[in-house]
């Protein structure tokens, strides 16, 4: 009788066994719901739209893979997201996308589009700027917002109604471009890459003896606007919808401008124009595979044809130009010359604290 309630449990122990290697014990393993994988990535906000697309779920799932995100801001992925819960990591920078290598030890990585910033307004505004010598016209047939110019009316604390023969826009407070709020936003820490590396003698900030020199002037940048949002899609929706009054200039991604003309929902209306800052700096959308099918996501975003289409088609640079300009035509310049690379994800940090440190 002992000898047979012996097999009898060892032969349930077994089973159990089974089961759990069967199921799988770790992370690692993917979920898998109506034959497909379920695949969990941390993106920067700005791709929000791009994973929610009915076309892009469709074309991943042509693929066997079910993909479900969480959305944060590049900084934050790189620091504070606990990445344990993800299959692969999405920020909307090359140096927060370092860092998360540099933690996790991981080589590989997958860069499928990237997007310049731009400055979004209006065409009294670039008349007028034009006179002052502010923009210029590029190279192609875009416009060009100087940056050395603009930080010379910005270190004298120019207003709007200061500006001789305003009539367009007479408005008491400073000449400044919105941006998002610097401790959060990777719009934000994009655009001081730029206006530091004019700061710095046009160099890339790479010292603290550097980083001091500039640090009073790139704060009146943030700290004089007064409140900022956190997202970029907060200061953009209101240039769409409160207009020149409320937002003159506005930093944001080149992807977010053309994604709405693409829509044609009306968004993007007559007198709305797109400036590129000289010089300006790539948001380089990097993806970290982090375990389990992140890494065939990245695959699938750098091979797949009808996923590079979707992504020039909500605006983004593909790595394969012709599904850009097959999309946006010549609304956008094919090429962009004046383009910086940003410090270095820990030079960048110390900047972004340091401003951060003096909000109130």
């Amino acid at each position: 009788m002992k000898r047979q309630l012996s097999i009898g449990l060892a032969v349930v122990l077994l089973v159990a066994i089974v089961i759990v290697i069967v199921r799988g014990s770790g992370d690692d393993d993917p979920a898998v719901a109506d034959g497909k994988t379920t695949v969990r990535g941390v993106i920067g906000s700005e791709k929000l739209a791009f994973f929610q697309d009915k076309r892009v779920i469709d074309a991943f799932a042509k693929h066997g893979l079910t993909v479900q995100v969480d959305a944060a801001g590049s900084r934050q992925i790189a620091t504070s997201v606990d990445l344990g819960k993800y299959d692969f990591a999405f920020p909307a920078s090359a140096p927060a996308a370092q860092k998360i290598q540099q933690d996790k030890k991981i080589t590989t990585v997958y860069t499928p589009f990237h997007s310049p910033m731009a400055v979004a307004t209006f065409t009294p505004i670039s008349d007028l700027l034009t006179k002052q010598g502010v923009v210029r016209q590029g190279p192609g047939e875009y416009e060009v917002l100087d940056l050395a110019k603009y930080l010379e009316l910005t270190a004298n604390g120019t207003r709007w109604d200061q500006i001789p023969g305003n009539s367009a826009y007479p408005a008491r407070k400073n000449v400044l471009l919105t941006t998002t709020d610097p401790r959060n936003s990777n719009s934000a820490a994009m655009y001081l890459s730029a206006v530091s590396f004019v700061a710095n003698g046009n160099n890339v900030v790479s010292t603290p003896a550097a980083e001091s020199a500039v640090l009073p002037a790139m704060s009146k940048l943030f700290l004089d606007q007064g409140y900022a949002q956190n997202s970029s899609e907060g200061p953009f929706e209101d240039y769409l919808s409160a207009g020149m009054g409320k937002s003159p200039m506005v930093v944001i991604y080149e992807s977010q401008f053309l994604d709405r003309q693409t829509r044609g929902d009306g968004s993007i209306q007559a007198g709305m124009r797109l400036l590129y800052p000289s010089p300006t700096v790539l948001s380089k959308h990097t993806l970290i595979p982090l375990k389990g099918a992140g890494d065939q996501v990245g695959k699938l975003l750098t091979s797949d044809p009808e996923l590079a289409k979707l992504a020039a088609e909500l605006g983004f640079r593909t790595n394969d130009p012709k599904y850009f300009r097959e999309v946006v035509g010549d609304r956008a310049p094919a090429d962009l010359i004046d383009v910086v690379e940003p410090p270095s994800f820990e030079t960048l940090e110390r900047m972004l604290d340091a401003i951060g440190k003096q909000y109130g």
